[in-house]
């Protein structure tokens, strides 16, 4: 079976135009050519006597042979793409990545609350109330979907498998309320909360829920996706649903979507009010607010489930029956009151007023789309999440217990743990200790350990937060009594910070660094003082930081713009002004001097007019498979890219959504790659993986070594699909709670960010395929993200926060692939941004490797010409548009070497080289037309040849009768 993708179909048809034209010609050639042959008939076609049918049949056949040929180029990228199905995943596959995603749902699985030992449930019978009991978070919308190929465990079939045994009742309740609402395609948002209300619960269906069993579980809910973020104000306009009706409107003013609605509020009365025994389940991505919990002792547990994928709604049942001992911690700090989030009144939508000159129009999937510029300010500087409360809560700004609810790296336990912290060393630049973890419960179970420094700080000198995860390790299961001695270890510049007023550089300041155990980012276990006798500056090649191939210097301060960042001096005395909400909403003289879309690019402008063309075209004879293996900088590189032509390089930069094109003079062969924070989906096939977990869930397990076999999995996967680079993973930061695509992200800490998404990459790697590390970078909210939003961040916070877990895909993951980001930063697109994929992504990390735009749809501002100069080599095109390059300048073409360079590099180094150049199958559909062309041929020349003949005899016949005279009549 084929399938073939619209957006193909429809690259294909905007690819005709050139060849409509073609035909047309073809047309009036064949025409003056059959009325040239056949001369003699136009008098017969004037007296309404048809010429010879076999003259039209050879100029059609020939207009159908030459257009076909033609079309050979754009037929095949369509063809070529829609994979035959038996690049499905095998069977051994499917079972081992259901096994996986399985297990790391239970690790996933954080447990908030367990009041008197209320799980797990004493019962195996349980009342399970809410709505979203049969509407469960999978994923993400967008690209966070899950496959339809593959079997679902819904979360009432988890339970199920674990024996629990569930109210029917209840469950019917739900699935037939509302059961006429819109569906939601997959790209769409839906804020709707279709709760029932409590006046539709019968006194005789609560009578029977009480009379089924004396437990209660209440399941909530929330999906984000990409797009759109989560809304802040339920109330406010702008809001959209699928369905106007009033009972899903039921916020109270300024409520958020992470808030209770009324509905549910209702629907919680009524069930504490009949049940003392109660357990909530909160499945989304995006940290909820919990304040509600202190108004109901009823609600003994709380258990939170990140979005499970396909299968790890089985590990929660399991979880619940007390068959799996939940061992997540969370990967974000929970809020009591989401408007006291440092960055919550600079998250969303801000428009210039000042910037209509740069206002662009363009045709997007939602129709046409009219924009001018918009920005966001990243004023909380370092001081993301827990690393601003717990630095706040000891500068006396906060009072710690009333705005945290749950820490970072919180989460219980079936058992109990202790841990004992050795004595730890400091030598040769490296800070080791170990750590005893017994457990002391009664119930076998897995424990973190979570390794702390709070640095010396200046008060007025570099930022620092007094509270830093530095390193983390998990146990392995646990018997009851049962010890494991755990390694901490890392190097003493991983407590340096970035200094980029004086030194411009990373610092390790002299002084005392302490050093801890916690059971959270707010609980110390244990601590002890390591003391750093003089002060390193890392700001020379023989002396960088954390192994950079050159000294770390300030790159970023054209992003800083004309914003007040937070600052712990004098106990954040700037605080109230730094993190207000905007009051100028005008671009900046400077800012406007450069600022570029495709309203006013002019590729000339850049050029350089010492830049020598490069040689294109050579014949050396060198295949793309003698590099396979070979250093970046070997010099056989040279003789390979030589031999492209200008051609060749416009189509492996300008056509390389979700694939690279084939280069056959060179054996570089056509490869596909796959989009999914969470699984590999072919958007040309159809044809899906298994869906895991999400990543929000990767980092709740905490354990680097799930990462890194999720990883192998994918490449596994990949192997099975015939696919080659994946589209993951997205490692941006949970800035703040509201972002839509939390799910497919991490968390609010770059380290624990960086080791998960270094582990899945290096995982992938080991089988061969090559991770797009995504997206690069700050692109940390979805509103606005691709209609030239400006992100303006200090460069100490883009380096220690936000390039974190990007530096560590590089440094540690070996990461051979990158996606840029759809936003600004500054004021310039991060895809055409050389200081961050020049100077920091290749020069200071020595990444080699390719860089690929987000989806390329123009926007008003994607133009291949700025993004291959700064060092974004691919367009994730689909379409023809702003993708080409216009400009054939030296400095154009040497930027499209560098860039096919980069590109070819990785292909060559992937799954599908590693046996030499691969052999590629003629697909049937190019056999059955060469066939074709074959027996066409052979008809048109016998067609010809009876045409001639046929013209010959009708030419002697019409001699013999003008020169023979008809005899004379006897009398």
């Amino acid at each position: 079976m084929l399938q073939i993708n619209m957006a193909d179909v429809l690259n294909v048809i905007g690819s005709l135009t050139p060849y409509l034209i073609a035909i047309g010609v073809l047309l009036v050639l064949a025409i003056i050519i059959t009325f040239a042959v056949n001369r003699k008939t136009v008098k017969a076609v004037a007296n309404r006597k048809l010429i010879h049918s076999e003259s039209w049949l050879v100029a059609l056949v020939g207009i159908v042979v030459a257009v076909s040929m033609m079309l050979s180029g754009p037929l095949s990228t369509l063809l070529n793409n829609a994979t035959i199905t038996k690049y499905q995943l095998s069977d051994s596959t499917v079972a081992a990545a259901n096994k996986l995603a399985k297990e790391v749902q239970t690790e996933a699985v954080t447990m908030l609350k367990n009041d008197d030992s209320n799980l797990p449930l004493s019962s195996k019978k349980v009342n399970v109330f809410g709505w979203g009991s049969t509407n469960p978070v999978y994923g993400g919308t967008g690209s966070g979907s899950m496959s339809d190929q593959y079997e679902t465990v819904s979360l009432l079939d988890g339970m199920k498998e674990a024996g629990i045994e569930t109210n029917s009742e209840l469950t019917k309740l739900y699935t037939d309320y509302r059961k006429d609402r819109p569906e939601v395609g997959m790209w769409a948002q839906d804020w709707t909360l279709p709760e029932v209300p409590a006046d539709q619960y019968s006194d005789s269906l609560i009578s029977d829920a009480k009379s089924f069993s004396d437990e209660a579980v209440v399941v909530l809910t929330r999906v984000g996706g990409e797009g759109a973020d989560l809304p802040m104000d339920m109330t406010a306009d702008g809001i959209t649903y699928t369905d106007n009706s009033k009972d899903y409107k039921d916020f109270q003013k300024g409520q958020s979507f992470l808030q209770l609605s009324q509905t549910e509020r209702n629907m919680l009365d009524l069930v504490t009010k009949n049940f003392s025994k109660v357990t909530l389940i909160y499945n989304g991505a995006n940290t909820f607010q919990f304040d509600f919990l202190a108004n109901y002792p009823q609600i003994k547990s709380v258990l939170w489930c990140p979005p499970a994928g396909q299968t790890g709604f089985s590990a929660l049942g399991e979880v619940l029956a007390g068959d799996v001992n939940p061992s997540g911690k969370t990967s974000d700090t929970f809020l009591k009151d989401l408007t006291k989030s440092v960055s919550y009144n600079n998250f969303g939508n801000f428009n210039y007023d000042n910037a209509d000159e740069f206002e662009v129009s363009f045709n997007s999937f939602a129709g046409a789309v009219t924009a001018t510029p918009s920005f966001v300010n990243y004023v909380e500087g370092i001081y993301v999440g827990y690393k601003f409360y717990e630095t706040a809560d000891d500068e006396g700004l906060i009072k710690y217990d009333d705005v945290v609810q749950y820490p970072f790296g919180y989460g219980l336990s079936y058992t109990t743990f202790d841990q004992k912290m050795g004595d730890v060393t400091y030598a040769d630049g490296k800070i080791s200790f170990d750590v005893t973890v017994t457990n002391t419960g009664d119930v076998a179970g897995k424990d973190v350990v979570e390794a702390y420094y709070n640095p010396p700080y200046t008060d007025g000198g570099i930022e620092k937060a007094s509270v830093n995860l530095v390193a983390f390790e998990k146990t392995k299961e646990l018997k009851p009594g049962e010890s494991e001695t755990v390694k901490i270890s890392f190097d003493d510049d991983d407590m340096a910070s970035y200094d980029s007023k004086s030194a411009k550089a990373y610092v390790l300041e002299k002084g005392d660094y302490e050093v801890s155990i916690q059971s959270d980012s707010h609980t110390v276990i244990d601590e002890q003082t390591v003391n750093v006798p003089e002060t390193i500056t890392y700001n020379t090649d023989s002396n960088t930081h954390n192994g950079d191939k050159t000294a770390a210097t300030n790159q970023f301060d054209d992003a800083e713009g004309d914003v007040t960042y937070l600052s712990r001096a004098n106990h954040f005395a700037n605080y109230k002004e730094a993190t207000a909400a905007p009051t100028n909403f005008s671009m900046s003289d400077e800012a406007k001097s450069t600022f570029y879309n495709n309203g006013n690019y002019d590729p000339t402008k850049f050029d350089n007019a010492d830049d020598q063309m490069p040689t294109t075209g050579a014949k050396n004879g060198v295949r793309l498979a003698d590099l396979t293996g070979k250093d970046y900088d070997d010099p056989q590189w040279d003789k390979l890219l030589d031999e492209l032509t200008f051609d060749d390089m416009d189509n492996l930069i300008a056509n390389a959504g979700y694939g690279t094109q084939a280069v056959t003079s060179i054996g570089k062969i056509q490869v596909t790659d796959a989009d999914g924070p969470a699984s590999l989906n072919n958007n040309f096939t159809g044809v899906g993986s298994i869906g895991f977990p999400a990543s929000t869930s990767f980092a709740c397990t905490w354990n680097k070594d799930l990462a890194k076999q999720f990883g192998e999995m994918i490449g596994q996967m990949a192997r099975d699909m015939h696919v080659a680079g994946w589209y993951a993973p997205a490692m941006n930061i949970h800035r703040n709670a509201f972002s839509g695509r939390t799910f497919e992200y991490f968390s609010e800490d770059g380290l624990l960010s960086g080791v998960m998404a270094s582990n899945q990459i290096a995982g992938a790697k080991e089988k061969g395929v090559y991770s797009f590390m995504k997206h690069f970078a700050l692109n940390d909210q979805e509103t606005n993200r691709d209609l030239m939003l400006c992100t303006w961040a200090n460069e100490q916070a883009i380096r220690e926060i936000y390039l974190k877990p990007f530096e560590m895909s590089v440094k540690e993951g070996g990461a051979q692939a990158v996606m840029s980001a759809f936003n600004y930063i500054g004021n310039t697109y991060a895809g055409a941004y050389a200081p961050l994929q020049q100077n920091v992504l290749r020069n200071e990390w020595g990444f080699h490797g390719f860089v690929l735009t987000d989806y390329f749809s123009g926007n008003g501002y994607q133009n291949a010409d700025q993004l291959v100069r700064a060092g974004n080599d691919a367009m994730l095109a689909t379409t023809s548009i702003t993708n080409h390059i216009t400009d054939k300048s030296a400095t154009s073409v040497k930027a499209m070497r560098t860039a096919a360079h980069n590109i070819l590099y990785t292909v060559a180094n992937g799954w599908q080289y590693e046996n030499g150049e691969p052999e590629v199958d003629t697909p049937m559909w190019k056999t059955a037309m060469y066939v074709a062309w074959g027996v066409t041929a052979v008809l048109v020349i016998a067609l010809e040849v009876l045409t001639i003949m046929k013209f010959l005899k009708r030419r002697k016949q019409a001699i013999t009768a003008v020169e023979v005279p008809t005899p004379a009549v006897q009398a």
